[in-house]
């Protein structure tokens, strides 16, 4: 059984967010600090309101695992991010939806912007698509999105999947990109592209 050591938010704070205000979850497998997650964080801006929960650290190929044999906490670093202590990206989404979002489920999860691809068999490894699975086995739509890299470089460029996200983010609000039950759609950004072409 899980075992939290942190003071549940006041409810008020779920109160002020008019109705109308989509709410978004993100999560990912790199880690609270990574690069990919604040610059998640930044495409995401103005498009509803957004919660993160994250591992404290990497938990790459960690899979769709949940945490059972000891107690997690959820540590706050910030407005409306918290990180989870030595948790996984399943743990984070599960204790997300009912400790934060008990009355009201996240109109969408985001896992990512993972520092990798995530495509065939790796998917099974992942700890970003797991985040993504979680979410949709609680009947919320998600999406997992990976930036393919060039390992050459040390940090990466996000600046691509950050308008990919935004476009697709902003498509699925409008009613323009149905995510269809129980299934999870995995995005992956090209690193040799200049530009990205929308529908």
């Amino acid at each position: 059984a899980y075992e939290l050591f942190h003071h549940r938010p006041a409810q008020t704070d779920k109160k002020e967010t008019s109705d109308s205000m989509k709410e978004i979850l993100i999560t990912n497998d790199d880690g609270y600090e990574s690069p990919g997650l604040l610059a998640l964080i930044e495409a995401l801006e103005g498009l509803g309101r957004v919660t993160v929960v994250a591992p404290t650290t990497e938990k790459s190929a960690c899979g769709h695992s949940l945490t059972l044999t000891r107690p997690l906490s959820f540590i706050s670093v910030g407005d409306d991010f918290y990180k989870l202590d030595d948790g996984t990206p399943s743990d984070c989404v599960y204790l997300a939806f009912h400790w934060m979002f008990d009355e009201r489920k996240p109109d969408l999860v985001i896992s990512g912007i993972n520092k990798g691809s995530n495509m065939g068999e790796d998917i099974t490894y992942s700890g970003t698509a797991a985040g993504a699975m979680e979410a949709v086995l609680h009947g919320v739509p998600a999406i997992a999105v990976s930036q393919v890299m060039d390992f050459t470089q040390p940090v990466g460029d996000f600046s691509l999947a950050k308008k990919a996200v935004r476009h697709l983010v902003e498509k699925i609000f409008e009613g323009e990109f149905p995510l269809h039950e129980r299934e999870f759609l995995n995005v992956n950004i090209p690193h040799d592209a200049d530009e990205l072409n929308f529908a």
